[in-house]
């Protein structure tokens, strides 16, 4: 038995300290990491290197093709000002060829599959990065093709805006892309926790469980409740 888990959330919130969790999980299986892999062999893994591993680590962007161009030019702060459709749809089309790659692959060979960010970034940002409306996000085939093959659990970090602009300030990222500043992520920490987003992939019959890293907790602590979520997660799937 395999699974596919999201972790998502605003910019800061803990979403690697999360996915560091499952990578002390599956510390005894063997892994591939698809951004460590694309470094070294500039593409994605093939199906009999993906069916030759227990666990996937994944991420979007991806580390290549349209993935790389999204991080490295469509959403860098550069001035350059991409539109939110441009946006919209380089982030479809890399999830298109991430999913068509790898997650579906792996997931049909019954691997665990942990991803940072995915379709539900997608559905949360643009919408308040401009206007573009849901019907024209879920019409994209590369958001239509993730939602069909929907995680069966996602774990929503968290942390109040103003928390998460401290820790960029504090990590020199303020600024690096278009979506560091604090009115845009009070906006998108609303849409993490709307009814509609809920409703949407339950639809979908994703667990969603929310996460939270507000300080004080440290991440040691962080780590424990995801663990502890996930362990719930494969109980409940196994009795």
């Amino acid at each position: 038995m395999g699974g596919f888990v999201i972790v998502d959330g605003i910019d800061g919130s803990g979403k690697g300290v999360m996915m560091q969790a499952f990578r002390e999980w599956a510390s005894d299986k063997k892994c591939l990491d698809i951004k460590e892999f694309a470094r070294e062999n500039n593409r994605f893994p093939t199906k009999d290197e993906i069916g030759e591993c227990d666990v996937i680590f994944s991420r979007q962007p991806s580390p290549i093709y349209a993935g790389r161009a999204l991080s490295d030019e469509i959403i860098k702060n550069n001035g350059r000002d991409y539109s939110v459709e441009t946006t919209a749809w380089a982030f479809a089309i890399d999830r298109e060829i991430l999913f068509k790659r790898v997650i579906i692959p792996a997931v049909k060979k019954d691997k665990f599959v942990f991803q940072e960010r995915g379709v539900v970034t997608s559905l949360v940002y643009q919408p308040v990065q401009g206007r573009i409306t849901f019907k024209q996000m879920i019409n994209m085939p590369g958001n239509r093709l993730a939602l069909e093959n929907a995680p069966d659990l996602m774990i929503i970090a968290k942390v109040a805006p103003k928390t998460v602009i401290e820790r960029m300030k504090a990590k020199g990222k303020l600024g690096s892309d278009i979506f560091s500043s604090l009115n845009f992520q009070r906006k998108i920490d609303s849409r993490y926790s709307s009814p509609w987003l809920q409703s949407l992939f339950k639809k979908f019959k994703t667990k969603i469980v929310y996460c939270n890293n507000n300080p004080p907790r440290t991440p040691k602590e962080t780590k424990q409740e995801v663990k502890k979520r996930w362990m719930d997660f494969l109980k409940k799937n196994n009795d």
